[in-house]
């Protein structure tokens, strides 16, 4: 194996562990000892692919949204008008709830953004309005000013929804909790349409 790609094998495993560790224990809860550990490198890689856990925790922020900026259109082309209702059910499943360490970095880890540096806010302002962009096309009805609004209720309902439901700890409130914010981001979404061609191949959607 060539240096250049034993260096981008290593950096992966370091955003990896980084984003795991984010995710599930928050900024706070995790060090550069344990990512690194996690990753099974030495601290000094780890300085030496992101500078800082400050450095590490915007990359990992970065591959978190992206993973949705791909994840929305992959809903939209596979479920066509139906995406909003199938990528709720996703997002609400009892599987996503239980899972923080590879779980939706737009609910897991928007909470670290409030207390981050600028740049990190910035960043994570720019990829959500791409992400707010990508739901409001698979909207319908309404000027573009009013799809983007019902986006950003859509999001925000599923975001605030699932950090509840997984909030309160018992699994039968924890599930109705989910029926009803399925429920109430289609409805703040309101009419949907088919974006780009329909898939017929079975990849899973993540987001």
């Amino acid at each position: 194996m060539e240096q250049g790609d034993r260096k981008a094998r290593t950096r992966r495993r370091i955003l990896e562990a980084a984003g795991r560790g984010f995710r599930s224990r928050g900024y706070a809860g995790v060090g550069v000892d344990g990512i690194a550990q996690a990753a099974e490198v030495t601290s000094g890689a780890f300085y030496a692919h992101f500078g800082s856990k400050d450095g590490a925790f915007e990359a990992a922020l970065a591959a978190g949204l992206d993973e949705v900026i791909e994840g929305i259109p992959r809903f939209q082309e596979e479920k066509g008008a139906d995406w909003v209702e199938a990528f709720a059910a996703y997002y609400l499943g009892k599987a996503h709830r239980g899972d923080l360490e590879c779980g939706c970095a737009m609910t897991t880890l928007s909470p670290e953004v409030v207390r981050a540096a600028p740049e990190t806010q910035s960043l994570y302002r720019a990829k959500m309005e791409r992400i707010v962009g990508l739901a409001a096309e698979g909207l319908a009805g309404g000027s573009p000013r009013e799809r983007r609004a019902r986006a950003l209720a859509m999001l925000s309902v599923l975001i605030g929804g699932l950090t509840t439901a997984r909030a309160v700890g018992a699994e039968r409130l924890s599930k109705e909790i989910a029926q009803a914010v399925r429920a109430a981001a289609k409805a703040a979404a309101g009419k949907t349409k088919a974006v780009g061609r329909k898939s017929t191949g079975r990849q899973k959607s993540r987001a």
